[in-house]
């Protein structure tokens, strides 16, 4: 069993109009190369899920996407993230706004196969009447009413793992797993990009397998490339990178995303790209943050 593929070969089972889910969290652990080569299809009218980051910036960008689902758009030391602000300001897309756990019981809901879990989250806020989509039931338990958050049916999910085996077991190394395990199951194709591919046996090895969050069964497709997550970071094997960071986000100030995608993106596969941001060695020189 070999669900190892290219990242051209993975991005092309994202159809146009499809809904994709993007795992990390703001400015971590996001599959940013899978994201560049997504950027070099042909792809459009996507709907993003995501706690979401330059992954969502970009997409936006460059006219890839429909409609953003989120909690957040955020590179975190430049609160909002700058393509995403310009698309939303300007209309470009259409955008539904909830809180951060209600998503997590969207994607939650989506895994379980059904079609809402009731919440209190949100509950006095204004994501009801901004989200007509979302609806109140009326529980037969305590007679009172609580929102019905629906299911965040995913087509495909992206998610960059630390390590992962040719049979799809993926290992997430990071401190944190966000909420990653979520879209993992909450899609019809997990398609999942790694820092190294590992023998089967690496699981069998100490605590390795604590690191595992998801069955394999649920990942279709592993694409392996070191520093995948760059500029994002991939604790604990690098941060992220703020001056490219800071150079992306100036770019939206000044001649716009066009020098950007030509300097990074289009026409370059992602050795070409790691060549410009210092090769490997130089991301995995990258130190991590602290908090």
């Amino acid at each position: 069993m070999d669900k190892v593929r290219s990242a051209y070969e993975a991005v092309s089972e994202i159809k146009d109009g499809m809904t994709i889910g993007i795992g990390g969290w703001g400015p971590r652990r996001k599959p940013m190369a899978l994201i560049r080569e997504l950027l070099r299809s042909p792809v459009k009218d996507l709907t993003v899920v995501a706690y979401g980051g330059a992954d969502v910036g970009l997409l936006c960008a460059a006219g890839k996407v429909k409609r953003v689902i989120f909690a957040f758009v955020s590179l975190d030391f430049i609160p909002l993230e700058p393509y995403f602000r310009k698309a939303r300001q300007s209309g470009a897309i259409e955008v539904s706004e909830i809180d951060e756990g209600m998503m997590l019981l969207g994607l939650r809901a989506a895994a379980w196969g059904v079609p809402y879990i009731p919440t209190k989250l949100g509950l006095g806020t204004d994501v009801v009447r901004l989200n007509p989509q979302i609806k109140m039931v009326d529980s037969p338990y305590d007679n009172k009413e609580w929102l019905a958050m629906p299911a965040l049916k995913l087509d495909v999910a992206l998610i960059h793992a630390s390590r992962a085996d040719q049979r799809g077991l993926c290992q997430i190394d990071s401190p944190d797993l966000y909420m990653d395990d979520w879209f993992a199951r909450a899609a019809e194709t997990t398609i999942v990009s790694c820092d190294a591919l590992v023998d089967t046996d690496y699981f069998h090895q100490g605590d390795n397998a604590r690191s595992v969050f998801w069955e394999r069964n649920v990942t279709q497709i592993v694409v392996p490339i070191a520093g995948g997550a760059h500029p994002s970071s991939c604790d604990p094997l690098y941060g992220f990178d703020m001056a490219h960071f800071k150079e992306y986000a100036a770019s939206a100030a000044g001649d716009g995303i066009a020098p950007y995608l030509e300097k990074y993106v289009t026409a370059k596969n992602e050795q070409e790209y790691q060549s410009l941001v210092g090769g490997i060695d130089g991301i995995l020189a990258l130190p991590l943050p602290v908090y």
